[in-house]
């Protein structure tokens, strides 16, 4: 049942004789003109199934979503990127424009697991009012192809919360009457559950289900075809398998397949899930053009963080343009180890030999990095994890020396093969270091100046994070050193938090942490922007409900931060901090104008 107050904020927003509501399988949509500059787009249902058209010209959506070089996607063939969000994308679709590709823009639509309350009539009444905002700002663009309205909202369970299928389709109504000129779209994480069944018999204003679909990506049209699916579709999200969907080591770290590996299988989800099913699938979203964090540091994105393609993209030009590129990016193998280690557990401070095999004439970079311990963050956003100094020798070559760390823990070594022209290749390998979790010598620093080389990591994002950023190298406020730490949250509502963790994104299923035995408070200081900013600072967030829990959890909360720098302790005399896996923690609640704060010198002292 559709609440009422979704019903009541639609009214507010339809005038009579404007709603003009587009239904899938009618090409007559609406009985406004459109403007000077949008470009009509429709779904047109024939004999042979469904059909996008785009000014009146069949259109095959061939394209991929994210924030890499425009121009470059378009040199490849492509004719069309996604984005997650809409706020400030004007430039992006410019720039699409004028590099001749289409966009679909996506409404990003609150998730439960960020603290989205689609009870709370307030929120549901600003997200509403935001959807408004933003069809207003940009329909009228030439650019503009699709709206997508919410991505993974359903959250990645059973998907069946009624309440968030009315959002959605109340959410979609309101497009229409705003924009009958271009069909709406909802994204799921993959068709389990009960999304099919509210996709096509509930969300009645949806006419396209896009798709999120890595390893099961294959077989989509046949698991479509069994649960009863009748609408259009696109394949929104694809690659290669994820992290959740490969074997892992026996503390849970997941085997990464290589970028030859993956571009594999790129080819293959695109061929059956898109190529093979005319009159169903209206085009494809490869992921992600870019570079994204997510399980490990290379395991999602066609491109690198320097702009090198990898053999994804070459895969995706060869469908898009009929022709595979001259130059091809290098081919690259597992890694392998000389000697003999059992369980990929290693001895600290000794020397190995790691070999790939690769094409010849390819220059190689080893790099040994903190293993980032999480790998199911539903996309939310992660910190790129700290290379480490010195741990290979200095070397090009398909063979390289790694000395182990000293410290035991878990880590990854990631191999770079670099072919020609930018074009690169990545294999990686996750291993552990053997050893008991040591003592530390005071004073001990979360920050100073910046991550690098600090016992724990920033990487336990929690709440509405799309809307938190971090800079670890603020100059703009600074107490000590040459840098301090930026904290902006720009949400209305919802919440936001951080925790500082080691091993980086464990939640307590790992050992690590640290014995800061002997200290008496954890002192930082702060300070907002303007004054008056709420906030939380806390040590220890692990409970004894897992196996490897912070040995104490301290807080001081209701902080209201004045625009001076202020110093404040977390007192942690006669507390057990035999293992402290959770070096600080903050949290903060959103508010009608951004949140802006600043901290500096956070530390552990006797």
């Amino acid at each position: 049942m559709t609440s009422w107050i979704y019903q009541r904020n639609l009214g507010q927003y339809i005038l009579a004789g404007v709603l003009a509501f587009f239904i899938p399988g009618n090409s007559a949509v609406a009985n406004i003109e459109p403007t000077s500059t949008a470009i009509p787009v429709i779904i047109e249902e024939t004999e042979t199934g469904w059909q996008l058209l785009r000014d009146g010209k069949p259109y095959f959506v061939q394209g991929a979503g994210g924030d890499g070089d425009i121009s470059k996607l378009a040199a490849i063939g492509a004719n069309s990127l996604r984005t997650w969000g809409a706020d400030d994308i004007g430039p992006t679709l410019d720039a699409a424009h004028a590099a001749g590709l289409s966009v679909t823009v996506g409404i990003w639509l609150g998730h439960e697991r960020h603290g989205f309350d689609y009870n709370n009539e307030a929120q549901v009444t600003a997200q509403l009012d935001y959807v408004r905002e933003k069809v207003l700002e940009y329909r009228d663009h030439p650019a503009l192809l699709i709206w997508a309205l919410g991505n993974e909202m359903e959250g990645f369970e059973q998907g069946d919360n009624p309440k968030i299928w009315a959002v959605v389709n109340d959410a979609a109504k309101l497009v229409k009457s705003l924009d009958p000129h271009h069909p709406t779209m909802t994204v799921t994480a993959e068709i389990g559950g009960e999304r099919v069944r509210y996709v096509h018999e509930v969300c009645d204003a949806i006419d396209i289900h896009g798709i999120n679909s890595y390893g099961g990506a294959p077989s989509l049209p046949e698991r479509l075809e069994a649960a009863g699916a009748t609408k259009p579709y696109i394949l929104t999200e694809f690659g290669g398998r994820g992290t959740w969907e490969v074997a892992t080591t026996e503390w849970g770290a997941p085997y990464e397949p290589t970028s030859t590996e993956k571009a594999a299988h790129y080819a293959l989800s695109y061929q059956h899930a898109v190529l093979d099913q005319p009159g169903r699938a209206l085009g494809g979203y490869a992921f992600t053009w870019g570079y994204k964090v997510e399980g490990t540091a290379t395991w999602f994105g066609m491109l690198l963080p320097d702009g090198s393609t990898l053999a994804s993209a070459d895969k995706m030009q060869a469908f898009w343009t009929g022709e595979a590129p001259t130059i091809a990016a290098p081919t690259i193998s597992e890694i392998r180890v000389e000697e003999t280690v059992e369980g990929r557990v290693f001895e600290p401070g000794e020397s190995y030999v790691f070999t790939i095999e690769s094409d010849d004439s390819v220059a190689v970079e080893w790099g040994l990095y903190p293993e980032t311990g999480e790998y199911l963050t539903g996309g939310d956003y992660r910190p790129a994890p700290v290379r480490l100094d010195g741990a290979f020798n200095e070397t090009e070559a398909a063979t390289a020396t790694l000395t182990t760390p000293e410290e035991p823990g878990y880590y990854r070594v990631i191999a770079i093969a670099r072919g020609s022209k930018g074009k690169s290749a990545t294999t990686s390998y996750p291993l552990k270091v053997k050893g008991e979790v040591g003592s530390v010598q005071f004073p001990v620093y979360v920050y100073e100046d910046g991550f690098e080389g600090m016992p724990w990591a920033p990487s336990g994002w929690m709440g509405t994070t799309d809307a938190l950023t971090l800079d670890p190298h603020s100059t703009r406020n600074v107490k000590t050193g040459d840098r301090s730490l930026r904290i902006r949250y720009e949400s209305k509502f919802g919440w936001a938090a951080v925790a500082w963790q080691h091993p980086a994104n464990d939640w307590g299923e790992v050992e690590g942490g640290f014995d800061l035995t002997g200290a008496r408070k954890l002192e930082l200081w702060a300070r907002g922007e303007y004054g008056g900013e709420r906030v939380k600072f806390g040590v220890g967030l692990i409970g004894e409900d897992m196996p490897f829990p912070d040995s104490t959890i301290a807080e001081i909360k209701n902080i209201e931060l004045t625009d001076q720098w202020t110093r404040y302790e977390i007192p942690l005399r006669r507390r057990d901090l035999s293992q402290i896996k959770t070096g600080f923690v903050f949290a903060l609640e959103g508010r009608s104008s951004p949140v802006t704060f600043y901290l500096d010198r956070i530390r552990y002292v006797r």
